[in-house]
């Protein structure tokens, strides 16, 4: 995964460059979406709600406009102050956003309360947003159109694409309408950065995916990983240490596994998946520790990029 620290700037003087705030309910496949259409891995993804904590940019230089996804945390109705951080850090990225995205997950329940409470502060808002319809490859069609239509009504939507961020279909025409909505203006990142979002942490969200993916729901979505150390090795290997904390004693057993066998198997799979992206040889080791108030910690807040 490339990511130049150099601040970039445009070869043309016809460029466009913007962000685009991509929002929806926890699960809508936003994550996915932004996967999709920068061609490359920025965000986690996983069947488990909010797995998408943190602001997260995903960038696409193609032909002479730039494109800043913002990939937000899910919009849910928040009972602790984490999630409410999460909350507020989603709604934050629309503030200076180009273009809005609301991403819907067309085979969930309709009316959902959620995407409704959405709508409706995007009106109060005054926001104007593009309204795509996510997962058709499992919706019947005759379904689509009369959650379109009802989706409509509000007002806020000044167009409407009905994709499968998991398949692509619909993708591609709602990235041309996007892009032709960016403004004319300097890139605002080297042409080939995907992401701004450091390797170490990058690493980490890795690894919670694959604490996700392995674990499924034996453990609450409430694990966290910390990158602790990245060490440069001289046979162009890296080393990286993480530790992985956990609210009770009992879900350190579970990440732990029968002998370390589970976490055995996090650490390979996270480990290859990182080696494929920065494209060099990986030593990953893992730990795990409990920390019942990590989630009111202000170093967490601080590294996951939220606001308090």
């Amino acid at each position: 995964m490339k990511n130049a620290p150099e601040t970039g700037t445009s070869p043309h003087k016809s460029t466009r460059a913007g962000f685009v705030a991509v929002l929806g309910a926890p699960n809508a496949g936003k994550s996915t979406m932004v996967n999709r259409l920068t061609g490359e891995k920025v965000s986690i993804v996983s069947e488990k709600a909010q797995t998408t904590r943190s602001r997260i940019l995903g960038i696409l230089t193609e032909d002479e406009t730039q494109m800043a996804f913002i990939d937000t945390p899910g919009i849910f109705s928040p009972k602790d102050r984490f999630g409410k951080a999460m909350v507020k850090t989603a709604w934050r990225s629309i503030n200076d956003a180009d273009a809005i995205i609301l991403v819907v997950d067309a085979a969930g329940r309709h009316p959902d309360a959620r995407v409704s409470a959405i709508v409706e502060s995007l009106a109060k808002q005054k926001r104007k947003a593009v309204l795509a319809l996510n997962k058709t490859d499992i919706v019947r069609p005759e379904k689509l159109l009369p959650m379109a239509d009802k989706l409509n009504k509000s007002g806020v939507f000044e167009a409407t694409f009905m994709i499968s961020a998991l398949t692509g279909d619909g993708v591609e025409d709602l990235k041309k309408h996007i892009k032709a909505k960016m403004p004319a203006g300097a890139w605002l990142f080297p042409k080939d950065q995907l992401t701004d979002m450091p390797e170490r942490l990058w690493a980490a969200e890795i690894t919670r995916e694959q604490i996700f993916e392995q674990l499924h729901d034996e453990l609450p979505y409430s694990a966290a990983v910390l990158p602790e150390k990245w060490e440069e090795r001289g046979d162009g290997s890296v080393a990286i240490y993480q530790t992985i904390v956990v609210l009770r004693p009992n879900h350190r057993a579970i990440v732990l596994g029968k002998k370390g066998s589970r976490i055995k198997s996090i650490g390979q799979a996270a480990r290859e998946e990182i080696t494929r992206h920065i494209g060099r040889k990986t030593h990953l080791f893992l730990s795990v520790k409990v920390d019942e108030k990590w989630q009111d910690r202000a170093e967490y807040y601080r590294m996951f990029g939220l606001e308090e």
